[in-house]
């Protein structure tokens, strides 16, 4: 409950620039609907992530930048609800590592965040521009820059994600979440620095 609670809350938080839910919700339910036709989700999933992924994607034209349509609070706490049920249940399936894998950006950047905010004592209830991406908009990267790195990281932990689902060794998983958990501390290094 407390995992799925964080997961609608961060998807909220992460949701602060034109197609930046685009980017991690279409690859991250390509990739759930892989894994149902791998076997590792049952078919029901493969129905719920590709009707979230083609909705995202009909919502991309309108929240392309400059948008016109945003999600707002309305259209990302579902999203948060679908994607962290669909995580629970490839978690409840034996495929822990591959749950972590899949949001890790999205996890990264706004746990880390969270936690900066925490312990320099200000009020995590209100508004800021903090999160990374933000911090990469401010930094002089373009929104169509961190949207696309964001989009080309989620596919490489798909990659990673799908790889663990042909072992059944806790050590190569490990090894691999270690391998996502490094690609996403590179990508938010780079937002936290001035554009080249």
């Amino acid at each position: 409950g407390i995992a799925l609670l964080w997961f609608v809350n961060l998807t909220n938080f992460m949701d602060g620039i034109d197609w930046m839910t685009v980017a991690e919700t279409a690859p991250l339910c390509a990739g759930l609907a892989l894994f149902s036709a791998l076997g590792a989700l049952p078919r029901e999933a493969a129905a719920v992530s590709l009707a979230l992924c083609g909705a995202m994607l009909g919502f991309a034209p309108l929240n392309r930048p400059v948008a016109r349509l945003f999600l707002g609070d309305v259209g990302s706490l579902p999203i948060g609800l679908l994607l962290g049920w669909l995580l629970i249940m490839l978690a409840g399936h034996g495929h822990l590592a591959a749950a972590l894998l899949l949001p890790l950006y999205y996890l990264g950047d706004a746990t880390i965040t969270l936690l900066r905010r925490l312990s320099k004592r200000e009020p995590v209830w209100q508004a800021h521009r903090t999160h990374f991406y933000q911090r990469a908009t401010d930094n002089g990267h373009s929104v169509v820059q961190i949207v696309s790195r964001v989009f080309v990281l989620n596919m490489a932990l798909i990659a990673l994600a799908t790889a663990t689902l042909f072992t059944s060794s806790y050590l190569l998983q490990a090894a691999l979440l270690l391998a996502g958990c490094a690609l996403v501390a590179l990508l938010l290094r780079r937002f936290a620095t001035a554009a080249s």
